[in-house]
């Protein structure tokens, strides 16, 4: 894992951690069950207290969290460069991701998305970034949601760590 600098984040757990309507829950039927949350503007990851009897999956899912504050930091031209990775891969028929989070958005797209970079297309491109973060640095070989082909992965590598070679990628 490459060094991390930038202010501090916050790391909070809940129980039974819930998302809808932009907000996370503790408790409650409301939203959908999730893992985390990143509230990047108040930098600040909410954990599902479960993952803490869980160190793999915990490892995972705050890589993951932990990513969408190095996306929000990395400006437009690499973002950019990301999306064109993917636009490649949807191209080439690429199926599967390298986490739930991508891969439901990925489920969603229409071939106008990445065109247009609609919203969907946007956070589809986001979750597979900080997807391909966790993967690439959890130590983690195998997962029920690493389905992305092997060669699209030796891509996202390579693309991830000349990446985070540039010394304007923080968190």
């Amino acid at each position: 894992m490459p060094a991390l600098a930038g202010a501090p984040i916050l790391i909070r757990f809940l129980p039974a951690l819930r998302a809808g309507r932009g907000r996370l829950e503790s408790g409650g039927s409301r939203g959908e069950e999730v893992h985390a949350g990143s509230l990047v503007r108040r930098r600040e990851i909410v954990l599902d207290a479960a993952l803490l009897s869980q160190s793999r999956e915990f490892v995972r899912i705050l890589l993951h969290e932990l990513f969408h504050f190095a996306w929000v930091r990395a400006g437009n031209p690499l973002r950019r460069s990301y999306e064109l990775l993917l636009i490649g891969e949807l191209r080439r028929g690429a199926r599967g991701e390298l986490g739930w989070s991508a891969e439901c958005r990925k489920q969603l797209l229409t071939p106008a998305d990445a065109r247009h970079r609609t919203r969907q297309w946007r956070e589809y491109a986001c979750e597979s970034f900080c997807d391909t973060g966790a993967w690439r640095f959890s130590g983690l070989r195998r997962h029920e949601e690493f389905t992305l082909a092997a060669r699209y992965r030796t891509a996202r590598r390579a693309w991830l760590e000349q990446a985070l070679s540039k010394p304007e990628i923080s968190i």
